[in-house]
């Protein structure tokens, strides 16, 4: 059987970019030994150093699950230095400095802090040519992160030293902006290789001469995490959380209307979007005597200190769940009614939670008029994208009043059809976000003389590590 499987597969053509490729030569490729690889590279030295960077609360989640993979995958110990939150430090990072010094979200409120970014971006480059990394990987934040493998590489070359290999996780959107896809050629100077979350990313990032993979949603790793012994498929399943037991340990009257807030993770954001929201709420307790709201605090320190400040003049009862425990954030989403989210990765959380959700969306008049400006879908929420459909209500810019939210959320609560077409629309998302199914790199595992190929598991951080490992060194 094995025998005819592999009989077969020498006979297929394969197409990859283009190029006509027959099995042999597309297994040399992804098994290739040669001494150009990151890991053939870094075994010289007996240690592969990862110099790794985030500047946002989901790119610290992203982060520390790509680390826990290269240790898992890695033949040879891995050392870490960079720039990260509470996630990767568990992983075993020293971050050079807090997240929160480099997260600041638009255009416009960027103008306050660019002073010390730019500090901190210099503090970074000086850093990692000390550590003498093997490779170089950034997470999302792509305005400190491009500045940094810019800078970086164009260090390397002043020196004349040969310079590490550079990842960036989370393609940039150009499919959202004017003139963004014309922007990826700039990248291929410093960017050696992408991991994309979206299905059509690779194939564009490639044609503009971008070396790209799609990887899939790191979002989706949550399934996978907090399903886990369940007999479920990550792309068939929602996340299910216990909502009896919330609403035990926070004494939850049986007749009350949970909401789930979910204001942002940046500092700007949530000091923007918690006022609109509560104001929101103000109103519609009108409606809904019993409402009970639980607002999901995101790991910022920033961010935790306001919101803990803020909530002394919330006007209805409030419960506050900390972001950086999923079990706690996907038992209140379960015991909610519907969600108010702020626009960003959580939209894609509440697909998982098959929760109901309204989207809002406010920033700096001046930001919210480049956006205009510059934006050529009608969305923000990744799912609308994903679908090219208003399955969930967006109240963007000037229109996201708190009069408007509220109109949303009352129509979102009473009417059953809405709620059941999010639902409906759900497993959709999830499953143009899950990984690809690869199923050459099964039958490749399936053969005692491949048992070396790095992939053990169709994760996001399990294809972006084995990629960073056995990538080819240029």
């Amino acid at each position: 059987m094995a025998r005819g499987i592999f009989a077969m597969l020498f006979k297929t053509i394969w197409y990859v970019n283009g190029q006509k490729l027959g099995f042999l030569r597309l297994l040399r490729r992804h098994l290739s030994v040669s001494s150009r690889t990151v890991i053939d590279k870094a075994a010289k030295d007996g240690e592969v150093r990862v110099f790794i960077v985030s500047g946002e609360v989901s790119g610290d989640a992203i982060g520390s699950r790509v680390m826990a993979s290269l240790k898992k995958l890695s033949p040879l110990p891995i050392r870490f230095s960079g720039v990260g939150g509470s996630r990767m430090s568990e992983q075993g990072l020293t971050s050079l400095f807090p997240l929160e010094d480099i997260s600041v979200l638009g255009i416009w409120e960027l103008l306050p802090h660019l002073k010390k970014i730019r500090a901190k971006l210099k503090a970074t480059i000086e850093a990692a040519l000390l550590f003498q990394p093997h490779v170089v990987l950034t997470v999302d934040n792509k305005g400190f992160s491009f500045r940094l493998l810019k800078n970086l590489r164009a260090r390397y070359n002043q020196l004349n030293l040969d310079h590490p290999v550079h990842f960036h996780f989370v393609a940039p959107s150009f499919w959202a902006w004017k003139g963004g896809e014309g922007r990826l050629k700039g990248l291929t100077e410093f960017v050696d290789h992408i991991f994309c979350i979206l299905p059509s990313e690779e194939e564009v990032c490639r044609a503009n001469g971008l070396d790209a993979t799609f990887v899939g949603h790191p979002i989706v790793e949550d399934v996978l995490e907090l399903n886990s012994g369940k007999n479920s498929s990550p792309c068939r399943w929602k996340i299910e959380g216990n909502s009896e037991d919330f609403k035990a340990k926070n004494a939850i009257p049986a007749g009350a209307t949970v909401i789930s807030l979910l204001p942002g993770s940046r500092l700007q954001e949530v000091t923007r979007m918690l006022t609109i929201f509560a104001k929101t709420m103000d109103l519609l307790q009108e409606s809904f005597p019993e409402l009970v709201t639980v607002i999901h605090v995101a790991p910022n320190s920033h961010v935790e200190n306001y919101i803990d400040g803020f909530v002394s003049k919330w006007p209805v009862p409030a419960i506050l769940v900390p972001g950086g425990s999923p079990p706690q954030k996907y038992d209140a989403l379960s015991a909610s009614k519907v969600s108010l989210c702020a626009s960003g990765t959580v939209a894609v959380e509440m697909q998982l939670a098959q929760l109901p959700c309204v989207v809002a969306y406010r920033a700096h008049f001046l930001t919210e008029w480049i956006v205009r400006y510059k934006a050529k879908i009608p969305y923000v929420s990744l799912p609308n994208i994903l679908l090219n459909s208003a399955i969930i209500p967006e109240a963007l810019f000037q229109a996201c009043t708190h009069a408007k939210l509220a109109a949303l959320l009352t129509e979102l609560i009473h009417n059953e059809h809405l709620r059941e077409e999010q639902i409906a629309a759900a497993e959709k998302v999830i499953r143009l976000l899950c990984p690809p199914e690869r199923t050459i790199y099964n039958i490749i595992q399936q053969d005692s003389r491949f048992r070396s190929f790095p992939i053990q598991s169709p994760t996001p951080s399990m294809l972006a590590a084995s990629l960073i490992l056995y990538h080819d060194k240029p």
